[in-house]
């Protein structure tokens, strides 16, 4: 009997304490706690595009991930596969979280075959297709900042984490400790190849968490630290 009843509290115990070691896990402490830098500001709103189920898709006050498929959306459902298991079933149940995916306009239906493909019929409720036409779409591509271009069928490979004040997040220094010792010469992450999975698993997710830790200590009146913004380090780069 006795035993039973040590069975059982550690059982309590242990569903009590994992929870709270995943929060642990998920906001980094605060003495140790950069914000994520802001590598680009004023990207435009979604005015010029229609969802797929006509509900009004905005970025601001979201935290977004923007992606952009393309006219043959099929041929990126690797990287649309990865982003959905690696990112959108692991910070769906943020506040404002939103995965937000641009298309040209006439390609609702091979759009609609991808989603059943990648949701196994799970409701996408935080995940948003818009269309629109594609110089709309350029035009949104030029507000980020990127060195990558869109492809031939207006696509890439590449996810940009936006911010609820329509800021680019990014790094603005992205050398690992080795390279900052040896001087090696500064450069950024502006944007996340959601085809690299350790990109994905480890870069991407660690921002997409110091940026939730920002606006949680923002609700709660913490938040004292200054965000970089890529002008800030000008000097740096001379």
């Amino acid at each position: 009997m006795n035993l039973k009843k040590v069975g059982r509290y550690t059982v309590l115990v242990v569903l009590f304490f994992l929870p709270v070691t995943f929060l642990l896990f998920l906001y980094p402490a605060t003495h140790n706690y950069n914000p994520l830098d802001i590598v680009n500001e004023d990207i435009i709103e979604l005015n010029d595009f229609n969802s797929l189920d006509n509900e009004k898709v905005v970025l601001k006050d979201h935290i977004t991930v923007l992606g952009f498929l393309g006219e043959k959306p099929m041929l990126k459902s690797t990287a649309a596969s990865n982003l959905k298991e690696l990112v959108y079933d692991k910070f769906k149940g943020f506040k404002k979280f939103q995965i937000v995916i641009v298309a040209p306009k006439g390609t609702e239906e091979t759009v609609k075959q991808l989603k059943r493909e990648i949701s196994q019929y799970e409701n996408l409720k935080f995940w948003h297709f818009v269309f629109g036409e594609p110089e709309k779409i350029r035009k949104l591509y030029k507000t980020v900042k990127t060195n990558i271009a869109l492809d031939i069928n207006l696509a890439v490979d590449e996810v940009f984490i936006i911010d609820k004040e329509l800021n680019q997040r990014g790094r603005i220094d992205d050398r690992e400790d080795n390279e900052k010792e040896k001087k090696k010469p500064l450069y950024g992450l502006n944007s996340y190849n959601c085809i690299e999975v350790a990109t994905i698993k480890n870069k991407m997710s660690e921002d997409m968490r110091i940026l939730f830790t920002e606006y949680r200590q923002k609700r709660k009146g913490e938040f004292n630290s200054t965000v970089r913004r890529a002008n800030d380090l000008k000097a740096v780069e001379e």
